[in-house]
């Protein structure tokens, strides 16, 4: 099966095991129950878009290992490959989603180069604080790309939808603009070197795990990459790359077929024991008794 035929058959789950929910195909399925779309048990690698809205109440995950809050009036906007983890909902959480293929999300978008740019800053900044006023417009959209989903007996159904969602993506992506600006005002050179640290160690942690590699390819010394790392994440530059490849080894324990020896090939490790070691020095369990399950949780990397 290639990958796109894998997205489809990740979003058929959805649709058989998710209710009341309306979709077309393998291009979109929406629901208006959030705690239902967005509660992850393993870490789980995204291969679809998740746009989602809180009405009530907070959710709280990780997106690559960043601690990410949602909360009421807040746009919660995941894109594929991103690895979600550690996701946990209050009680009284509700709120509208939408999982949407990456075929049919980038086919609505492909001609809109600047809101295409601004979805860039939104993969890492995935929540977005909306107005009362836009929380409003994002539900009128929901609601109208819902009764036109249902409609079943439309024969331009599926062109109505795109072109509702196109115009839902300009508004969302002119709030997107307003955080992009905010953020770009309050951006210090420290937090320019974390967010270039983080981007290079998404990149390359499968290859490299040296700090200085990293301090040399953001032309400063590893003393002044780990302060400032520190200074601005409270995490230290280890910690970070540490907590990239425990996460990327648990996503293939749990969520493919790949040996042990597969896998420490895949992320540059000497052998299959120097990856044993450094599971268990982070997880405190062996990579097959975390396979087999015998561990519900394994620690942080930076514990």
């Amino acid at each position: 099966m290639d990958r796109q035929g894998i997205k489809d058959a990740e979003l058929q789950t959805v649709q058989e095991t998710i209710k009341p929910a309306e979709f077309i195909e393998d291009d979109i399925i929406m629901n208006d129950d959030m705690k239902q779309m967005v509660v992850v048990g393993e870490p789980r690698r995204m291969t679809f878009i998740l746009v989602a809205l809180c009405e009530k109440g907070q959710a709280h995950c990780t997106v690559d290992t960043q601690e990410q809050v949602v909360k009421e009036n807040d746009v919660f906007i995941i894109t594929d490959r991103h690895v979600v983890d550690n996701c946990t909902v209050s009680d009284d959480l509700q709120g509208l989603c939408m999982m949407i293929s990456v075929k049919f999300f980038y086919e609505v978008v492909r001609s809109v180069s600047e809101v295409s740019t601004l979805l860039l800053f939104a993969k890492n900044h995935p929540v977005v604080s909306l107005t009362q006023r836009e929380a409003e417009m994002f539900k009128g959209y929901f609601r109208l790309m819902k009764s036109k989903i249902a409609d079943t007996d439309n024969h331009f159904r599926r062109d109505v939808v795109r072109t509702l969602m196109l115009a839902m993506v300009y508004d969302l992506g002119n709030v997107i603009y307003r955080g992009q600006q905010n953020y770009a005002q309050r951006r210090t050179r420290a937090d320019a070197i974390f967010t270039s640290f983080i981007q290079l160690v998404e990149d390359n942690f499968k290859e490299e795990r040296r700090v200085r590699w990293y301090a040399n390819k953001l032309c400063i010394t590893p003393k002044y990459l780990s302060e400032t790392v520190k200074a601005v994440s409270k995490r230290t530059p280890n910690e970070w790359i540490d907590n990239y490849v425990m996460l990327e080894i648990r996503v293939e324990l749990r969520n493919s077929a790949k040996t042990i020896k597969e896998i420490a090939t895949s992320l540059n490790f000497p052998n299959q024991s120097f990856l044993g070691k450094y599971f268990k020095e982070h997880a405190g369990v062996s990579p097959s008794a975390y396979r087999k399950g015998l561990i519900s949780k394994p620690k942080p990397a930076n514990d």
